[in-house]
């Protein structure tokens, strides 16, 4: 077994990390009896040799020996390495036609092909898992369409298992995709065993959406209410929810790890797992259906009704997914969701709370069902041990501060008074500026206390930005003593921090100003772009800001130099000809913000050119369109021309603005609903600023 792994030249090829010398000892591992050392061998072969599905000329060269050990029937964790090649798979026959010469799918794909009769075998296996990994390979790899369908029917039969059967249909539906040739034997089988009533509804409801898998354009209007009534016999046939076993209680975080970094990590925990048999599948179908909101509305209440958690806490994630994607009116769904937050199952809760603190935007239906959640528990449900519970209280604290809601400030005083998760209370601390005589201090004590040595401090800087947002005047000097002390650190991340809380203040923090000016003629760009604005924002001098401004046009924090430049209106005609010159530049968010700066400047003179870049940079990237829109709503009349784009945009399904984020979507229809209004009661727009 690995004849011949050090013939050949690791040292030549490389993986995520650098030389693949170490490959021989990872693939060796692989065989080891001790199952912990086999575990990490895969893990640092996902990591490294298939880094987020890459495919190196390395993992190409791992391909026969990942063979050979799974050829050995006596060899531990054989589906493991199976699901392994299968997933290099998957990539290489997706991606061979790209060229990227630093991959090589083309190897990969070419490979597992020629060696497709090995996943025959595999798929055929004595062992259940090993067929449950192998049965993919089938559609992915196998060249005759024919043999490989007739495999999968055979794969189909009752004497095997559920989750092998509904494997199967979703590879019938890869088959189909690959080999279109196949497609009308493939829908017309999967056709058949949607009806089968030997089938139990969960493989009926697997073969009735990989059926329509397989053409994806012909859905109709039949395929959801045909899957709610399969979903509606698998819930009749349900057992009685019983309890989840409760995970251990909270413990400390080793020393060293910041607790953003263990909570990214629980999060991703959370999202690989699958809770329910249908959980792929009615992901399937969701993608499957796209743009058809309603359908997909109805197919979650549906999901959201059902007697197991496993299915309602996948609803759930789907709820998130279709809420974060599509516009409409989700009113309904958000009241269902908060229904969710008094489920016996606390996961379920929990991601319940999750879902309303993320989209916390549209979440307004759920506000009371919130703060009766917290009045039950109380204040100290922040710091219970329980993780279910404790993520659940917290999540639901942090949706309804995000309401700005006073009723979290208990809960929030808790968290920094405890110091238990107080980097979440610091989070949506700013959301409530009417108790800030109460949040402000606390705050402030746990700035002094911040290590600003560090040269990246999330705690500082997200202190800072809950002291801007609460408008407090009383930490204006605790922000410039920590704007001095991280300068003289060179902790540049905390400066900006500092500079942008100063800048929200505005002209009453003047007292401030040397310490601005200190960093103005920093060598740290984005540092220097940062004081500059906020110079103007605090001090208004003209005569100071212009020349800086003017200098940073010709760096790459030229963006924020044209928002200044737009700040100040017509007096700074002078920046004219180079922002000109910027309308040409390569990048679309580049020629947006010197667009907008040239209309805050020039004024109605400037509307042909500056809507023309405008329009054409938004049509090309729809997350510049919050920019855009903030700049039409300035123009007032003079964006009439852009009203056809406008109404396209508002009458569009799909989410846009930056990131395409909920709530930058929602403002962004704010602030179009604005841009019509300016246009229908504003006279001429003239220059001078904003």
């Amino acid at each position: 077994m690995l004849s011949g792994l050090h013939d050949v030249d690791w040292a030549s090829m490389h993986h995520a990390y650098g030389s693949a010398e170490e490959v021989p000892s990872l693939l060796e591992a692989l065989r080891s009896p001790n199952a912990e050392v086999r575990g990490q061998a895969l893990s640092d072969f996902y990591n490294k040799v298939h880094h987020q599905g890459d495919v190196y000329r390395s993992t190409t060269a791992s391909l026969p020996f990942l063979l050979d050990l799974v050829s050995d029937p006596a060899a531990p964790d054989r589906h493991e390495i199976v699901a392994l090649l299968v997933s290099i798979g998957e990539v290489a026959v997706e991606r061979c036609e790209i060229d990227d010469v630093d991959a090589d799918f083309v190897g990969a794909a070419a490979f597992l092909r020629e060696h497709a009769e090995a996943f025959v075998e595999l798929a055929g296996d004595a062992a259940c898992l090993v067929r449950q990994a192998a049965i993919p390979g089938l559609g992915l790899l196998l060249a005759d369409a024919n043999r490989a369908l007739n495999l999968l029917q055979d794969g189909s039969a009752m004497k095997f298992c559920l989750l092998e059967r509904l494997l199967v249909t979703q590879t019938t539906a890869t088959l189909a995709q690959r080999i279109p040739v196949i497609t009308p034997a493939a829908t017309a089988w999967l056709a058949s065993l949607a009806v089968d009533p030997a089938g139990e509804p969960e493989f009926r409801l697997a073969a009735l959406i990989h059926r329509a898998d397989c053409t994806p354009d012909a859905v109709d209007d039949d395929l959801v209410p045909a899957g709610i009534r399969l979903l509606r016999e698998i819930a009749d046939a349900a057992s009685p929810e019983q309890p989840w076993p409760e995970p251990q209680p909270v413990s400390q975080l080793a020393d060293g790890v910041p607790p953003f970094v263990a909570a990214a990590f629980d999060d991703l925990d959370r999202i690989n797992r699958r809770y329910a048999l249908t959980t792929d599948l009615l992901r399937t179908l969701h993608q499957l259906l796209g743009a058809r909101v309603s359908q997909r509305t109805d197919l979650l209440v549906e999901q959201l009704g059902s007697p197991e958690p496993g299915v309602r806490l996948d609803a759930i994630r789907m709820t998130s997914d279709l809420l974060g994607s599509w516009r409409g009116d989700h009113d309904a769904l958000i009241r269902l969701i908060a229904a969710q937050l008094g489920a016996s199952n606390l996961e379920v809760a929990a991601e319940a709370a999750t879902l309303l603190e993320r989209h916390y935007v549209i979440a307004e239906p759920a506000r009371e069902s919130l703060a009766a959640l917290l009045a039950s528990h109380g204040p100290d449900g922040w710091t219970t041990p329980r993780p279910h519970l404790r993520r659940l209280y917290q999540k639901a604290v942090m949706a309804i501060a995000r309401l700005g809601d006073v009723r979290a400030l208990p809960s929030l005083l808790v968290a920094l008074d405890s110091d238990v998760d107080a980097w979440l209370a610091v989070q949506v601390a700013g959301m409530l500026p009417q108790a800030a005589d109460q949040l402000a201090p606390r705050l402030c004590d746990r700035l002094r206390r911040a290590d600003l040595s560090e040269k990246w401090q999330p705690s500082a800087s997200g202190i800072l930005s809950a002291l801007a947002k609460l408008g407090n005047l009383t930490p204006l000097s605790l922000i410039t003593e920590t704007l001095a002390a991280a300068a003289e650190r060179k902790n540049w991340d905390v400066v900006r921090s500092a500079l942008e809380a100063l800048r929200a203040f505005g002209p009453v923090a003047a007292p401030a100003l040397p310490q601005i000016r200190s960093v103005a003629g920093v060598d740290d760009t984005w540092t220097r772009s940062a004081a500059v604005t906020t110079l103007w924002a605090v001090g208004g001098d003209l005569d100071e800001v212009m020349p800086l401004a003017l200098a940073l046009l010709d760096t790459y924090a030229l963006r924020d130099a044209a928002d200044v430049l737009g700040q100040i209106g017509s007096p700074a005609a002078a920046a004219l000809p180079r922002l000109r010159e910027l309308l040409a530049d390569g990048y679309e968010w580049n020629r947006v913000h010197a667009a907008a700066a040239i209309w805050d400047i020039g004024g109605e003179s400037e509307a042909p050119v500056v809507l023309d870049i405008l329009l054409q940079a938004w049509q090309k990237n729809s997350a510049t369109g919050n920019y855009v829109a903030a700049c039409l709503k300035r123009m007032g009349s003079a964006a009439m021309p852009a009203l056809p784009q406008i109404r396209a945009e508002l009458g569009r399904p799909e989410r846009g603005g930056r990131f395409g984020s909920v709530d930058n979507d929602e403002e962004l229809l704010r602030e179009l609903a604005g841009v019509l209004h300016s246009i229908e009661v504003s006279g001429p727009a003239a220059p001078g600023g904003r």
